[in-house]
């Protein structure tokens, strides 16, 4: 069975052993068209008290983004994502332990919301768009999570082509991961991008084989959280996606996955708790 290259690992104050559980990552969109939430968490006292409250809920990461990255979407200056996520990311920081990450493929922004007190960059580029971000994250220190994305949010999904997707998409992250390694970043997670220039065909197909990515020795995150290809089985729109995703995380940690980035933090922890006490065959290591 694949093993991590390394299970503990360091974020600012707090370590983890990401061999021990499945962590939860919350997601907290500070934009005004996000695809699963847009507009809900633009005000920033609003966006702090709901990072607050994954965190009560059992969120052991938030992920902040300031920039939608939905199919057909449009990227926006970085000066307006600063306004949107450095406020969010100073209030978070302030009142809670947990890593932040930042959601950015931008490094000028990465840059300024690690000195905010972020320690994670999540870039959806796999350090591919801004030949500067690996520099900023070797400088400050911090983590990566290097994500797949075949094409750019805006055209991503007019007609991702593979000729044979698992196998593709994992020979990207460990050709990026390599590179992140070589530049010196210590810490790297990898995201098989579900969504992001694949077919319903072609994310059903990594869910089903996930366990291939964990060769790799990286600690292994997947982010199904109310995705298309759920309204596209269940023929629903993205606020009746709930049961869905539960399904979506429960497959994916008994795949392989070490982290799963969610919207609905308290629920999809019990359905972690319960996968992991299924896993591993004793409800003590579900509770660490």
């Amino acid at each position: 069975m694949p093993v991590l290259k390394r299970c503990l690992y360091r974020f600012g104050t707090i370590q983890y052993d990401l061999s021990t559980r499945t962590f939860l990552v919350g997601v907290l969109n500070v934009t005004p068209d996000s695809f699963s939430d847009g507009g809900k968490f633009f005000d920033r006292k609003r966006a702090v008290e709901h990072g607050l409250r994954m965190v009560e809920e059992g969120a052991d990461f938030i992920d902040v983004g300031g920039e939608s990255t939905r199919p057909g979407s449009e990227p926006i200056p970085v000066d307006e994502e600063l306004r949107r996520v450095l406020p969010v990311i100073e209030g978070l920081a302030a009142k809670v332990t947990v890593p932040i990450s930042i959601d950015t493929y931008k490094a000028a922004v990465a840059k300024r919301a690690l000195e905010a007190g972020a320690t994670i960059v999540n870039d959806i580029t796999g350090l591919r768009f801004d030949p500067e971000m690996v520099h900023v994250i070797v400088g400050c220190d911090a983590s990566v999570i290097i994500m797949h994305m075949q094409g750019t949010p805006k055209t991503m999904q007019q007609n991702p082509v593979y000729a044979e997707v698992v196998s593709e998409v994992r020979t990207f992250l460990s050709k990026q991961a390599a590179f992140a390694e070589k530049q010196g970043i210590s810490q790297i997670l990898i995201d098989p991008g579900i969504g992001f220039g694949k077919r319903l065909e072609h994310n059903l197909e990594i869910f089903r084989r996930l366990n291939e990515f964990t060769v790799l020795g990286y600690p292994l995150l997947i982010g199904p959280s109310r995705k298309s290809f759920i309204g596209t089985i269940l023929n629903l729109p993205v606020d009746s996606r709930f049961e869905g995703t539960a399904a979506a995380v429960a497959v994916s940690i008994l795949n392989g996955a070490n982290l799963v980035r969610v919207h609905d933090v308290q629920a999809m922890k019990r359905v972690s708790m319960v996968v992991d006490a299924i896993k591993r065959g004793a409800i003590e290591s579900a509770l660490v």
